[in-house]
């Protein structure tokens, strides 16, 4: 292992390529997350509505079974089983011509954009913090903010099966200060909830409705427990300003009703991620503008 690091720390281009052709592979198991997570958990949902009234699950809800690894991926319109040589990321996408092999149904373009991100967002991390302890973790970080963009884009949910990992974990890191101290990741963690809580509440007791979902709570605890409180504000400005210019684009341009629920997950995702990469820097470069 020693070996492998010394040639990845003298070779640059070897580890950002490594890292790629995995970040790839692990972008093809994000999107089985992204589409089979929410999927499982409304299924436990209503088993456990069934047994808390007593009742009967349907026949098809006992029967099915579904996880992350069962069964094999599968093509949604014929049922044809996905084969080794067509789950090649982006590439057997760009072989097929986008297409099921069996049906020719169009296949999302969701699939290869979601796995060429991964990479892409990958080596940008191993960019930024090299053959370090450093880049693993900010992987994992990577890697599940990805998950939950999607899934909230697409569910309005931002499951607790992967905010609270990146929560404790972030707090793990911290006590060998991998990205910041433990005392302002603890500090993170409990402002990044309060902060959207109080938002909530306040919103709540002005109009009589919920502004936004627990799992943007816990997102943001997550952010600051990793990144420490110090990085809170910077995201709660980028993901506010973007989020609120994004959704006038979207009312104008007839793209979302003015009662539609926006999700927040990703803006605040994607303001984490930046803080992660850049947030030293931004933070400096607004500190020295204002002196």
């Amino acid at each position: 292992m020693t070996n492998i690091l010394n040639v990845f720390a003298s070779e640059p281009w070897l580890f950002y390529t490594a890292v790629a052709l995995f970040s790839l592979c692990v972008g093809s198991f994000l999107n089985v997350v992204i589409y089979r997570l929410p999927v499982m958990m409304e299924r436990d949902w209503r088993q456990q509505c069934h047994e808390f009234l007593e009742t009967e699950a349907a026949a098809e809800d006992e029967n099915a079974r579904l996880s992350l690894a069962t069964p094999r991926s599968s093509c949604p319109s014929c049922g044809h089983t996905i084969r080794a040589w067509e789950n090649i990321p982006v590439f057997s996408y760009l072989l097929l011509g986008g297409k099921c092999s069996s049906c020719k149904t169009p296949i999302s373009i969701q699939y290869p954009v979601i796995e060429a991100v991964t990479a892409i967002m990958s080596v940008v991390v191993a960019w930024k913090f090299g053959v370090t302890l450093q880049t693993l973790g900010a992987l994992f970080f990577t890697w599940a903010l990805i998950s939950l963009t999607m899934i909230d884009v697409h569910k309005q949910l931002l499951p607790d099966n992967i905010t609270l990992p990146l929560l404790w974990s972030g707090l793990l890191l911290a006590i060998p200060e991998t990205y910041t101290t433990l005392e302002s990741s603890v500090i993170g963690a409990i402002a990044g909830y309060m902060v959207l809580w109080s938002v909530f509440q306040l919103f709540k007791l002005v109009t009589g409705k919920e502004g936004m979902g627990f799992g943007d709570f816990k997102l943001l605890a997550a952010l600051g427990a990793w990144l420490g409180w110090q990085m809170l504000p910077q995201i709660i400005l980028v993901s506010s300003v973007v989020g609120a210019v994004t959704g006038i684009i979207m009312l104008l341009t007839g793209q979302a009703k003015r009662q539609q629920p926006i999700p927040f997950g990703p803006y605040l995702a994607a303001a984490g991620w930046i803080a992660m990469i850049w947030g030293y820097e931004i933070n400096q470069a607004y500190l020295t503008t204002i002196q």
